[in-house]
């Protein structure tokens, strides 16, 4: 029987059968590779003009390190996707600078380490992460929902400040600083967000944030609030030079507070990995997540080198993915290998450095809101019933919000303290960790419904409420029926006392 000739060995077969393995045509394949960089553009440009603006940098170089973080993420996607030996979960996974670091290096900045201080503790840090990553299945049970929800609602939360900062001008000493013409383009750039959101279609609505930046950016120039004459100046196309912003530094505190973001990064990473598999139907072992960290871990080491930060798997992805059905990794590579092209044309990271503050700061109230959103979606799935996950959730956020509601609140503690805790998302994850340790992995002493926050959260029935209610008697679609189907008129609480 034909079935019977050159039977191919079973570990081909099986490789063939992965949906993630499936090759389409060149055109395709680059079609839907430009749709996902596209997707991400928005999210991988945000990180370096935050942290370089915070930097005090000229826009050239926050030119420089966004075409920096294009191009390390784009090497980091091929990594991911195509996979070497012990590197990469070959998923269709975009690998970019996550918000996870944003706060944290902003506030090593802001501590006086400087660039170099960002980038020696994002070397680090990655290195003990790569260490671990063996590790990590053991230790990923500390970081439940309860912890990763509020951590990441956090970050979102966290970062409003500089989208208001932005909306109002970027620069604080500038004499139309708050003024009411930057406020409208952030409100008008805002406002074709959300216009883009309800009225396009799929495709348009997922680019919302990046066509919004346009409009506005377009705005900006027509009334003359809006300076490009900069992006000329400089190299056209050009190689990423090594520690272009000099040597790194290192220093312990901002190692330790920068570890705290690794360790969510891998978290992250990890449940990306997992909801991709799902998505995609293909098999996800631990093995598989451990190369995909390692491919994490390995490109967040080297992206330094580069003038680039922390990588991670962009969760915007993992959805277009579900959302287009478009399953092979070799897409995804395609859109890293534009990735990397875009970041050896500095001038398009000039170009995005001239987009006035204020527009960014319209599509950065809804971009950031999106982040601190997908936490609180997080956040809905923990059980909070006889337990003090309300309590971790509650403390955690509110010690994370110190930092940003007083500034000052941390300046007479040792400057390495400063460091860790002047940062929001730092503050929330070490409290989450702590508290989810103490109350739900320490459990001596622990009793049922042991705090008052806890007294609300379960549905209580009085007695009083079930005495009128016979046998057979049923709730549906908000309306009592009694055991003959028939339905048993409500009165009110005021007509009854009348």
């Amino acid at each position: 029987m034909n079935s019977k000739k050159n039977p191919r060995p079973a570990s081909i077969r099986s490789a063939e059968a992965r949906p993630e393995d499936k090759r389409l045509s060149i055109g395709s394949t680059f079609a839907y590779g430009f749709q996902h960089v596209l997707t991400m553009y928005g999210g991988i440009i945000a990180p370096p003009l935050i942290i370089g603006a915070a930097a005090g940098m000229s826009s050239q170089d926050i030119g420089l390190l966004i075409a920096a973080c294009l191009f390390v993420g784009g090497l980091a996607t091929m990594l991911q996707t195509i996979g070497i030996p012990f590197f990469g979960s070959q998923l269709p996974l975009v690998q970019g600078v996550s918000f996870a670091g944003v706060s944290t290096m902003v506030a090593i900045v802001n501590g006086g380490g400087g660039i170099q201080a960002v980038f020696g503790s994002v070397i680090v840090a990655s290195l003990i992460g790569l260490a671990i990553t063996p590790l990590f299945s053991k230790i990923i049970r500390f970081f439940p929902p309860v912890v990763t929800g509020t951590v990441i609602t956090t970050i979102g939360l966290t970062l409003m400040p500089v989208a208001a900062n932005w909306a109002m001008g970027g620069n604080a000493k500038a004499e139309n600083y708050g003024s009411i013409a930057n406020i409208g383009l952030a409100a008008a750039t805002m406002g074709v967000v959300l216009l883009l959101s309800k009225l396009g279609n799929a495709a348009i609505s997922r680019l919302s944030i990046l066509l919004a930046m346009v409009i506005g950016t377009v705005i900006a120039v027509v009334t003359g609030m809006a300076d490009f004459s900069k992006v000329g100046q400089g190299d056209i196309v050009a190689f990423p030079t090594p520690f272009a912003f000099g040597a790194p530094t290192f220093e312990i505190a901002a190692i330790i507070s920068m570890l705290i973001v690794i360790l969510v990064t891998l978290t992250e990473t990890s449940a990306d990995i997992i909801a991709v598999g799902e998505i995609v139907d293909t098999k996800v072992d631990s093995r598989r997540i451990g190369d995909g960290l390692r491919a994490d871990m390995l490109s967040s080491a080297i992206s330094p080198l580069f003038n680039s930060f922390t990588q991670s798997a962009f969760a915007q992805n993992v959805g277009l993915v579900a959302i287009t059905g478009i399953k092979s990794r070799f897409v995804v590579s395609a859109g890293g290998l534009i990735l990397v092209v875009l970041g050896l044309l500095p001038i398009l990271g000039r170009v995005v450095a001239a987009v006035p503050t204020p527009v960014l700061g319209g599509a950065g109230v809804v971009l950031f809101g999106t982040v601190a959103a997908s936490g609180i979606r997080t956040l809905a799935k923990v059980e909070y019933k006889n337990n003090m996950n309300l309590v971790v959730v509650a403390a955690s956020l509110g010690f994370g919000m110190i930092p940003i509601a007083a500034p000052k609140f941390y300046d007479q503690f040792p400057s390495w303290f400063g460091t860790i805790f002047h940062s929001g998302i730092s503050s929330a994850a070490i409290m989450a960790i702590l508290l989810n340790l103490l109350f739900n992995h320490l459990k001596a002493g622990n009793s049922d419904n042991q705090s008052v926050f806890v007294a609300g959260t379960g549905r209580v029935v009085s007695e009083q409420d079930i005495a009128c209610l016979a046998d057979g008697d049923r709730f549906e679609n908000g309306k009592l029926i009694d055991a003959d189907g028939k339905e048993v008129p409500l009165k009110s609480s005021s007509a009854a006392d009348h």
